[in-house]
């Protein structure tokens, strides 16, 4: 801004002179004084008030300047000093001063301040870089000092965040990545990894401080200690040596046996014997549970405050006596246990200048030792009954127990086996007798069998003895030492194994060769056993069949070929049934026309065999035969029908010839030449002959009908025999053939239809007189033989051959074999009907020394009711 000026100058120019020439020397020296006096005092101050006080000098310069001015026009002026002259200076001056002062008071107290704050920046950096020198000199001295011994320090800086870890951790503990020192299990003990985990996981959850001496897997012996630093958290580990290793040595040993004290004393409290140890001074020092049961205490700690004694004065003196000397004492006596009296063994050692005793209840003892040998005493009984042969070796190799089939089996001497003989003792022996295998090298063997004294298990062994028998020996080791040997002989066994199993290849072939189809089910219906037939007939897999199919899946493989469900359900019936266990048969056409007979029977192990017959060429033959038989019997009635009505029509006039023909004899009706005479008796005869052959015809035809019946009553032997002979006598007499009846005097009689057996005895004659050559001898000869009448007819005639003697009794079977017999063939027909007919049998052998010899056996006592055989 400008200012007028009082000289009447205008510009700076005029200003700054007005200026200058306003000032004078005097007051700019003391104005220079009063600067540098507040320049110092302002430099002793802070920087903070520096700057405070330069605002306000500022401020009250500027305030002086204006109060200046305004004071000048109302004020007078005043005497000499600072204020007198600036009261007299123009304003516009003393603004600019106050102006100028004030700028030169900031730029002083800012350039102080300035130069103030770098010098003590300056101060504060050198000693910063002295300190940071010393603390690195710290921290390698302390690093060096923490790696001057083996040790690790872990430190836990951030709970979330990795544990800074220092140290030579692979020459620490033997463990690579310095991680894994934290796996205390890794390289430590287990009880010792176990504690120092949980302190370790205490100190970071709660701070608390842990001092532990831990084990190594390797036998050395670790100091742990942690503790929280700050916000951190500190483990450090490091080994013990010296002393201290010692100690720790010491304290785990304390602590080992500690343990096994307190493991022991514990054992021995909950022993059921009492258990009692005694100081120096004689008296109780500690007793069981059972010692305080004994004595009646409340506990071991009563009884030793009681000092109560469970062994008597004159024992507890001996026992003294005995642990002066160093020995133990070892009695079985009586002792009141609890008020009552036991026998007790007991023993008391001495143990550092006292002694600990135990006493046994020896009345168990002996109870389990009595028992014990009464069941040695058993066993051995038991072993002596035995058909195997037992020898016990203990484990010196002594024999200890045999059994006497022991001896019976190698036929040792008793006095022998009484000495007990070693192992070795007895193999040379038996080898010696050859009753043990023949070996190359006997050495080697035995030390292989008596590698059962060293074993754990049971060993098996085969003896071929040279005679011929083998042995299954087996060596057991016994717990207590030694070896049991079993041996049986198993050469029957064997053998019937051989013939087993060969006899079930041959029955497996011979099922095979089998046109039958054969199956054997068990009880459970599950087949077990076919042939081939049985696979071939209904077509089935030998595998399926392989594995043992159950009776429903086999009927159910062979429905295709076959729709009768009926048969299939009879099977498995008779298959699978546990009552009423009956064979059964059945039948079975296929579908494919072939037709089968089946047939069941049970097995006595449950099972049933089933076998199947192809029936279809039978069958049809059995078709064609019935329906011829059927044609044949047709046939047959009525050629008997048409015999009998021939019979009938012929006997009629065959009658009145015969009666007319004995008129003509008779000389009543007239004479008649020789000639005629002798037609007569040709007719007679050939009619009486053809008589004959009707009744029989007739007699055949009645017992084919059935219609014959026994009119039984007593024969007499000797009359029938003699009325049969009676018949045939003119036939005797013509071939000059003797006739010898041969009878028991008392023959007696019996129960038969007398003229049936007249009939059979004169057929048998006339077939025997028929045969018999001139001037031979025909016999017939009866005897009772038990409840049988046998009857013989023998002739010396030329015998019947082999090939027709089995023929002979066949109707119209006649064969003259070069005789004078002739006839149609029906009488030894007859004579087998009737014969039959009473139950009887009849037969034809050649007779001893030529002919023939016919014999009947009738029953005594006959049955009306039966039937001939045909």
């Amino acid at each position: 801004m400008a200012h007028p000026a009082d000289n009447g100058g205008t510009g700076d120019d005029g200003r700054r002179d007005v200026r200058a020439g306003s000032l004078s020397r005097p007051w700019r020296r003391q104005l220079r004084r009063l600067v540098r006096r507040s320049a110092r005092r302002m430099a002793a101050l802070p920087a903070a008030s520096l700057a405070r006080l330069a605002v306000l000098a500022a401020a009250t310069l500027a305030g002086g300047a204006l109060a200046l001015s305004g004071a000048r026009a109302y004020a007078q002026p005043a005497g000499d000093g600072v204020f007198a002259v600036l009261a007299v200076q123009d304003p516009s001056a003393l603004i600019g001063l106050a102006l100028v002062v004030g700028l030169i008071v900031f730029a002083a107290t800012t350039a102080i301040v300035h130069l103030r704050y770098r010098r003590q920046s300056l101060l504060r950096e050198a000693e910063a870089y002295g300190e940071i020198a010393r603390l690195e000199a710290q921290i390698d001295e302390a690093r060096a000092l923490l790696m001057a011994e083996p040790q690790i320090v872990v430190v836990w800086r951030d709970p979330a965040g990795e544990p800074e870890i220092i140290g030579n951790t692979p020459a620490f503990t033997g463990v690579v990545a310095p991680a894994r020192i934290l796996a205390f299990g890794s390289w430590l003990v287990p009880a010792a990894a176990g504690e120092i985990e949980a302190a370790v996981d205490r100190l970071r959850a709660r701070g608390t401080p842990l001092t532990a001496t831990l084990a190594t897997q390797d036998g050395r012996f670790v100091e742990a200690e942690g503790r929280p630093v700050g916000s951190a958290v500190v483990l450090r580990l490091r080994d013990i040596t010296g002393v201290r290793l010692d100690q720790a040595r010491l304290e785990v040993a304390y602590r080992a046996l500690d343990d096994e004290s307190t493991a022991l004393r514990a054992l021995l409290d909950a022993l059921p014997a009492p258990v009692w140890v005694g100081g120096e001074d004689g008296k109780l020092r500690w007793s069981n549970a059972a010692y305080a049961h004994a004595v009646e205490a409340r506990d071991g700690h009563d009884a030793a405050a009681r000092d109560l004694w469970l062994l008597d004065q004159q024992s507890r003196a001996k026992a003294q006596k005995l642990h002066a000397a160093s020995l133990p004492f070892k009695a079985r006596q009586p002792v009141v246990i609890a008020g009552t009296r036991q026998v007790r063994d007991v023993l008391e050692v001495p143990v550092g200048g006292g002694a600990a005793g135990i006493a046994l209840d020896a009345t168990e003892a002996e109870t389990v030792r009595a028992e014990l040998a009464h069941v040695i005493g058993a066993h051995r009984r038991t072993l002596d009954q035995l058909a195997t042969a037992v020898a016990i070796f203990g484990k010196d190799q002594r024999l200890v127990f045999h059994n006497a089939a022991y001896a019976s089996l190698f036929e040792l001497d008793a006095a022998f086996l009484d000495d007990r003989p070693t192992d070795g003792a007895v193999l040379d022996r038996l080898r010696a007798a050859r009753r043990l295998p023949e070996q190359a090298d006997f050495r080697v063997w035995r030390e292989d069998l008596h590698a059962a004294y060293r074993a754990i298990e049971p060993r098996e062994h085969w003896w071929h003895l040279p005679g011929g028998r083998t042995l299954r020996v087996v060596t057991a080791p016994n717990p207590e030492g030694g070896v049991t040997y079993l041996f049986d002989e198993v050469t029957e066994r064997l053998a019937l194994e051989s013939r087993f199993n060969s006899l079930t290849r041959i029955q497996s072939e011979t099922l095979d060769a089998l046109a039958e189809a054969v199956a054997v089910f068990g009880s459970d219906g599950r087949l077990g056993l076919s042939n081939s037939a049985f696979q071939r007939l209904w077509r089935l897999d030998k595998a399926g069949l392989g594995a043992h199919p159950h009776i429903d899946s086999v009927a159910e493989a062979c429905r295709r070929l076959t729709a009768d469900s009926t048969a299939w359900r009879k099977l498995r019936a008779a298959v699978t049934g546990i009552d009423a266990r009956v064979p059964t048969e059945f039948r079975l056409e296929r579908s494919d026309g072939i037709i089968l007979d089946g047939s069941t029977q049970p097995l006595p192990d449950g099972g049933t065999l089933v076998t199947l017959r192809d029936i279809t060429d039978s069958v049809q033959v059995e078709r064609a035969l019935v329906e011829r038989n059927e044609a044949l019997v047709a046939a047959d009635h009525l050629k008997s029908t048409f015999v009998g009505h021939v019979s009938y029509e012929l006997r009629s006039p065959l009658t009145t010839i015969i009666g007319f023909a004995q008129l003509l004899d008779d000389t009543g009706i007239g004479p008649l030449n020789p000639k005629q005479r002798a037609y007569v008796n040709h007719i007679t005869e050939s009619s009486a002959a053809l008589l004959a052959i009707i009744n029989d015809i007739l007699d055949l035809a009645t017992i084919d009908a059935g219609a014959m019946t026994l009119e039984l009553t007593d024969v007499d032997l000797r009359a029938a025999m003699e009325a049969a002979a009676e018949g045939v006598r003119d036939r005797l007499a013509e071939g000059d053939i003797r006739l010898s009846i041969e009878l028991p005097p008392a023959a007696g009689t019996f129960r038969a239809d007398a003229k049936r057996v007249r009939q059979v005895l004169y057929n048998l004659l006339s077939n025997a007189v028929g045969f018999a050559p001139e001037g031979s001898t025909v016999t017939l000869a009866a005897e009772r033989r038990d409840d049988k009448v046998v009857f013989r007819v023998r002739d010396m005639g030329p015998g019947v051959p082999p090939e027709i003697g089995a023929r002979v009794f066949d109707r119209f079977e006649s064969h003259t074999a070069g005789s004078r017999h002739r006839g149609v063939g029906l009488g030894l027909s007859i004579v087998r009907s009737l014969v039959a007919l009473h139950g009887g049998t009849v037969s034809l052998s050649a007779a001893p020394g030529g002919g023939t010899l016919v014999t009947c056996i009738f029953p005594r006592a006959a049955d009306a009711g039966r039937d001939a055989a045909e």
